[in-house]
């Protein structure tokens, strides 16, 4: 595979950074059955066409930009909504370089399946250390949520 921080969380979930088209075309071989881009369209390495290649293959395909410097609680919602809906199928979650799909996961981890933190942190310890902006994002996250 071509994205860079690619983990398997669970034998349904995958994470990584941006999907190459070549990337996308090996999922149907890993049975992945929907797609989830928290990158927004704009962003230096975004894959034009990305929605209608992957679902051209038949998977299922959502999209959840998440700005940079400025995360949303209601765009977590969302993404444990969405998660929630795609339970029983495998998942593949991407943004640029796994970092935002990495503190969603483990917000995911904590917030709906109660994980601990040493375990809800896998994958997000192995791609980076939050910076100040998203750390701040994560406490709000797990006093709001």
């Amino acid at each position: 595979m071509d994205a860079e921080n690619i983990y398997q969380v669970f034998d349904w979930l995958w994470s990584s950074g941006q999907l190459s088209e070549r990337d996308i075309k090996k999922l149907p071989s890993l049975e992945i059955n929907a797609v989830i881009n928290l990158a927004l369209p704009t962003s230096s390495n975004a894959l034009h066409g990305e929605a209608e290649i992957i679902t051209g293959l038949g998977i299922s395909y959502f999209h959840i930009p998440i700005e940079w410097e400025v995360p949303q609680l209601e765009q977590a919602k969302m993404f444990f909504d969405v998660l929630n809906i795609l339970r029983g199928r495998k998942v593949w979650v991407h943004c640029v370089k796994n970092k935002r799909v990495s503190v969603f996961i483990y917000l995911y981890r904590r917030l709906c399946l109660s994980e601990c933190d040493e375990a809800a942190s896998y994958p997000m310890k192995q791609v980076w250390v939050p910076n100040e902006t998203w750390q701040s994002f994560i406490n709000q996250a797990l006093n709001v949520l």
